[in-house]
Parts: structure tokens; sequence; C-alpha cells
């Protein structure tokens, strides 16, 4: 797969990356799978792991500010 920005090539690695829940919450997801840019690091995120993350992220406390998930497959 080729990178849509600067055309380089892609590959699975597994990163953390932070989502924002609400105004006051942020949960980062731990060894999430994603498409990586071997260049400039741009990614995407597939389908099922999005439908998985949006899963997990409705059974976070609304309350906390910060919460810390690991993502397991």
């Amino acid at each position: 797969m080729k990178c849509q920005i600067c055309g380089a090539e892609m590959k699975e690695v597994r990163t953390d990356l932070p989502f924002k829940v609400s105004d006051t919450t942020i949960v980062i997801m731990k060894g999430l799978p994603v498409v990586q840019c071997k260049s400039c690091s741009e990614y995407l995120i597939k389908d099922e792991v999005m439908e998985r993350i949006d899963e997990m992220i409705e059974k976070v406390d609304a309350s906390a500010e910060l919460e810390v998930i690991s993502y397991a497959a």
C-alpha cells in the first residue's frame, strides 16, 4: 500500500494513540494496530479496528480526565 500523502510504502505496526472522548476526557489506546507510512508517519486505522475502538471508548468513565487502555486483538 502506498501513502496518500507522500507516496512511500506503508507497513502494519502497533502504536499508542490518544483519542479525545469529551471536553475533559482523553483515552490513550496502547498497542493499536495501524498501517503507517515509513517516510512521513501518516497512518490509517482499518475499519474493523475503529469499530472495536468505538466499543471500547463507549465503556470509558466519562468523569476521568485520562484513561489508558490496552488494545488486545
